[in-house]
Order: C-alpha cells, then sequence, then structure tokens
C-alpha cells in the first residue's frame, strides 16, 4: 500500500468494520473489501466515530460521526427501495440521529425507511402495512429507524427510544412499532403527535 492511504486504524462497530486511514478517509467495506474513489472524502481530522448507518435493504455501511455522512450521501442511503429514486431529506432527521448515537457511542442504528416513493407507498398499503396516503417519507419529512446498543443483537425497545427522542426535544411525529418483526421508530418533521403502530 501507498503513503497516506496504508491502513492504520480499523475501528470495529458492533459487529461491521470501517477502516480509516492516515487522513481519516473512511473506507466504507465493499463486497470486495476495497472502499470505492467516490466513497473518499476531503483530508480533514479525523472525528470521533459516534456509530455506524445501516441500510437494512442494501446492507449500507456507513460511519456515522460529527460530520459524515453529509447531507447529500445520506439522502442517496434513503433513497426509495424499489424505483431508486431520491429526495431531499430533511436535515433535521440526520442530526437527530447523530443526537441518539452521540448518547450510545458505537451504537448501529439500522434504517428501515426514509424517502417513499407514490408507487411504494400503495405498493405497502396492498399488502396491509399500516402507512399513511399522503406519508410524511413521500416528503422526505421521516425516517423510520432501530438503535441496537454496543454488545446487544436486539434493538432498543422502540417506546424506550420514543422516550429518549422526546427527552431531546423532538417536537415533531413519533410512532412506536413494537412488533417482534419491527421494533423500529418512526420519526417525522410534521406536527407533534404519537402513535403505536402494528
Amino acid at each position: 500500500m501507498q503513503g497516506v492511504t496504508a491502513l492504520v486504524l480499523v475501528a470495529c462497530v458492533a459487529g461491521s468494520s470501517v477502516a480509516r486511514t492516515v487522513t481519516g478517509e473512511p473506507r466504507i467495506p465493499h463486497a470486495s473489501g476495497h472502499a470505492s474513489k467516490k466513497e473518499r472524502v476531503d483530508d480533514r481530522p479525523s472525528l470521533p466515530l459516534l456509530g455506524t448507518l445501516v441500510q437494512i435493504h442494501t446492507g449500507t455501511l456507513l460511519p456515522l460521526d460529527a460530520s459524515l455522512p453529509g447531507d447529500e450521501r445520506f439522502v442517496a442511503l434513503m433513497a426509495d427501495r424499489v424505483t431508486g429514486k431520491s429526495e431531499p431529506i430533511d436535515p433535521r432527521l440526520l442530526e437527530l440521529v447523530r443526537r441518539l448515537a452521540a448518547r450510545h457511542v458505537g451504537a448501529r442504528i439500522e434504517l428501515v425507511s426514509g424517502y417513499r416513493s407514490a408507487k411504494l407507498n400503495e405498493m405497502l398499503r396492498k399488502k396491509g402495512h399500516h402507512v399513511a396516503s399522503h406519508s410524511q417519507h413521500s416528503l422526505g419529512h421521516a425516517l423510520d429507524f432501530r438503535l441496537v446498543l454496543p454488545g446487544e443483537s436486539d434493538p432498543m425497545p422502540p417506546s424506550a427510544l420514543e422516550a429518549e427522542i422526546r427527552s431531546l426535544g423532538w417536537d415533531g411525529g413519533v410512532g412506536v412499532y413494537p412488533g417482534k418483526d419491527d421494533r423500529f421508530v418512526h420519526a417525522d418533521v410534521g406536527p407533534r403527535r404519537g402513535w403505536t403502530g402494528e
């Protein structure tokens, strides 16, 4: 390996590794084990790793720190899983995830749903999922996610995660989905409200 690109540190976060180079560049493992040039960032000091974002539908892993991923990379991560289309995601949602990870350094944040096209939204409704016809997801205003604490295999109970979200001063919607096949929380930037889904 050459100069500054030689690996000097491998950080293991909740079972997924994210390597950093001398310049502090994160490298995201691919199936081949190599980071692509597109995923490299500019030279900057290494910031403390807060956790790992996991897109559960694609298996994509991204390091989460005070500046990574940027809004553009997060939007791409949260693209519609059927059409591949992406729309801007309200940046307050990424900030919420960062603040939660800062409380639980080393956590794995499993991203269940971000932007949803009308096609995906209708497909979920037809399959019997309790999905709003005019979903905040279709506006890029909502995020469904789980938080798995370091050393744990099961996600934090959704009701406990909801309480933490509210304790951070979140004034939007928070839905709790405690079913054994779900176990996630919905957060959106709409009006303050709460519910329990199935």
